[in-house]
């Protein structure tokens, strides 16, 4: 069903419908047609006929005015004749008819092939890398048919994909800019050591190693997101309390909140809950998640997390007292490469990875994900959810 527009055309305005109706048009107009021409040549071609008639009958009684009759030669004359007036008829009517109806099935096609053709012209240019390329809306964008639906299908892949391919040159520039930083530094500190002007004491080779970890993070983040996209990993589960997950996470990242003074509260059901997850998995889904809340939580803020029943699943929810997110990010907020504020650098505000990460993880656990936003200023909700395992071992 097409959310976007509010349902789908009536069943008289679909596809299936038109082709029906089309098809019965052209044998309706063949075969009013046909009757008009036989109506109208038939007369003409019949009293030529009766002329022909009464012209033998009179040569018949010149010959026994008492009692004419036809000869055999004449009478199969008669027949002859009778056939040829018969299919002149037809021929004109199955002419014309053929004519119209051939002409309206042209029209026809060409009603329907018409955003088809369209549709192949600009997948063509899509795939040659211009993916400004549209295709026009011929129906109804309300309750749209088929045809109709597909075009806007396409618009809206042919839209993502621009947006992908922006992100993608965005995120390529990022990169580079974020690769070239560490190695500027890495290569500064080094022809310091050279020519003697940096002392060769730990404090620099620790400065060193920061700009190095910096490349080798951002490096695995590219590596974990291909890995995730192309679904080359395998799942080790297991059953597991939630809540224990929930608190392994937490205390990985316990002491980063301590240090940016940013409070972490946890709230579970008084009944744990168990699931059957790929435990390291989950925790990559719960840090990227808890590290996320805390980039944008600012000092004095709150972060809780909820554990809680979802439908027949289970779900964690991560608040925060931070930034928030307006409206307009929040549908694109899981998309790879995508980043709110693209001015950010990658310590400040990530690499655009880590969320589209976290949702391949929940999916392929057969869970969903999502955020929600009151705006800009009044924190973010991100919610998880995975399946109950109600079997015990």
């Amino acid at each position: 069903m097409n959310q976007r527009n509010g349902g789908r055309a009536p069943w008289w305005r679909r596809l299936g419908t038109k082709l029906f109706l089309s098809y019965l048009a052209v044998i309706l107009t063949g075969a009013v047609v046909a009757h008009v021409v036989a109506v109208w040549v038939a007369p003409a071609a019949f009293h030529r006929h009766v002329q022909d008639m009464e012209l033998m009958l009179q040569q018949a009684a010149q010959g026994s005015p008492t009692q004419p009759h036809l000869s055999t030669a004449m009478t199969a004359d008669l027949y002859a004749r009778f056939h040829q007036v018969l299919g002149e008829v037809l021929l004109g009517a199955l002419l014309g008819a053929g004519l119209v109806a051939g002409l309206l099935s042209i029209l026809v096609t060409y009603y329907l092939v018409r955003p088809l053709r369209a549709m192949v012209e600009a997948s063509q240019h899509i795939a040659a890398g211009h993916y400004q390329e549209r295709v026009p809306i011929y129906g109804s964008v309300d309750a749209p048919d088929e045809l109709t639906e597909l075009a806007l299908h396409f618009n809206r892949m042919a839209e993502n994909l621009a947006q992908i391919e922006s992100r993608r040159r965005e995120m390529i520039g990022n990169v580079a800019h974020e690769l070239r930083t560490p190695l500027t530094t890495i290569q500064g500190y080094t022809e310091g050591l050279i020519d003697g002007v940096l002392p060769p004491e730990p404090a620099t080779f620790a400065l060193i190693g920061q700009e190095a970890d910096r490349m080798r993070r951002l490096v695995k983040d590219l590596q974990e997101l291909s890995r995730v996209e192309a679904g080359a990993y395998d799942l080790h589960l297991r059953r597991i309390p939630l809540k224990a997950l929930v608190e392994t996470a937490v205390r990985r990242l316990g002491s980063q909140f301590q240090a940016k003074g940013v409070a972490l509260h946890i709230r579970c059901l008084a009944e744990t809950p168990f699931v059957r997850v790929d435990e390291d998995r989950v925790l990559q889904v719960l840090t990227n998640l808890l590290g996320n809340a805390l980039r944008h939580t600012p000092s004095g803020g709150e972060v809780v997390v909820r554990v809680q029943r979802h439908k027949a699943m289970v779900a964690v929810s991560i608040a925060d007292t931070g930034e928030g997110i307006a409206a307009e990010h929040l549908p694109h907020i899981f998309e790879r490469f995508y980043r709110i504020d693209a001015s950010r650098s990658r310590t400040r505000g990530g690499s655009g990875i880590g969320l589209t990460i976290a949702r391949r993880l929940v999916e392929a656990h057969g869970g969903e994900i999502w955020a929600e936003s009151e705006g800009q200023g009044r924190g973010s909700v991100f919610t998880f959810t995975l399946p109950l395992d109600t079997k015990r071992e």
